[in-house]
């Protein structure tokens, strides 16, 4: 089975968020995906499979669970069957039978992602000790996504946040992640974020994607317009573009592939 590393929204190696991309010609079981996925390490990988023409199915699992929808790992799919074939457009249906429709544009690829709506929250003080967040300025949750969100007033802070994560994923139950977001102090770009997701994933996702289902709205709402360029401040760092367009979000971005082997049976 082909596999590849990609190193997604960005433009350079060992930046952005690794993916791994598994390409098969037959469907697996569910625990020979998520063993691999464990081997592997990385916070998603992706298997996909052709089903017709520029037609696929895409699935993505953590190093613990299987999750509906992942942005960086479709972007990673995505840039690899782009180098590998003439397509200049690609249908991926997920677990859910969500259409994933995605389009190459230059050196960026761009992907059109469904819009999820949030909702208030009370986050309880134990979520902010574990987190370092003294004070909060909005606090939302997404139940699509199982997500709390929360914004913070500076992204300096943000970028410093340094989570007891053994006291994170003990603070709240029966949720995937926490994302925190500020409005950015750069006029590079329009907000930061960071995302959390021990109960899911890995400790912190280097650069999220599936996220913009729901920020995108969010900002766009905040700041009033729909364009917005976002940077993820993990330690990989990772920056998009993205664009709110009522129904569906657009997220841009690029992708480098480090590596290319394959499992063997």
């Amino acid at each position: 089975m082909k596999t590849y590393f990609v190193d997604s929204f960005t433009n350079q190696k060992f930046k952005g968020n690794p993916a791994a991309v598994c390409i098969t010609d037959t469907s697996l079981d569910n625990e020979t995906m998520q063993s691999i996925a464990t081997e592997i390490g990385f916070s998603e990988t992706a298997f996909i499979r052709k089903v017709v023409d520029n037609s696929y199915e895409i699935r993505f699992f953590t190093p613990k669970k299987e999750i509906p929808l992942c942005g960086h790992a479709t972007l990673a799919s995505s840039k690899i069957i782009f180098d590998l074939t003439t397509l200049q457009t690609i249908n991926f249906r997920n677990i859910e039978n969500v259409e994933l429709k995605i389009q190459k544009a230059g050196e960026k690829i761009v992907m059109q992602f469904p819009v999820y709506e949030t909702e208030e929250i009370a986050v309880p003080q134990k979520v902010l000790d574990a987190l370092g967040i003294e004070q909060t300025l909005h606090t939302r949750f997404s139940p699509k996504n199982r997500i709390i969100l929360i914004e913070i007033a500076d992204s300096e802070k943000l970028a410093g946040l340094q989570p007891n994560f053994v006291e994170l994923v003990q603070s709240y139950e029966g949720i995937n992640g926490v994302l925190v977001t500020s409005q950015s102090n750069d006029p590079d770009f329009d907000f930061h974020y960071r995302y959390f997701w021990p109960w899911a994933g890995t400790n912190e996702d280097p650069v999220t994607g599936a996220v913009q289902t729901f920020l995108t709205k969010y900002w766009a709402t905040r700041l009033g317009r729909n364009r917005l360029n976002a940077f993820q401040s993990s330690l990989r760092t990772g920056i998009m573009t993205t664009e709110y367009l009522q129904d569906k979000v657009l997220i841009y971005g690029e992708a480098v592939t480090v590596f290319e082997g394959e499992f063997k049976n």
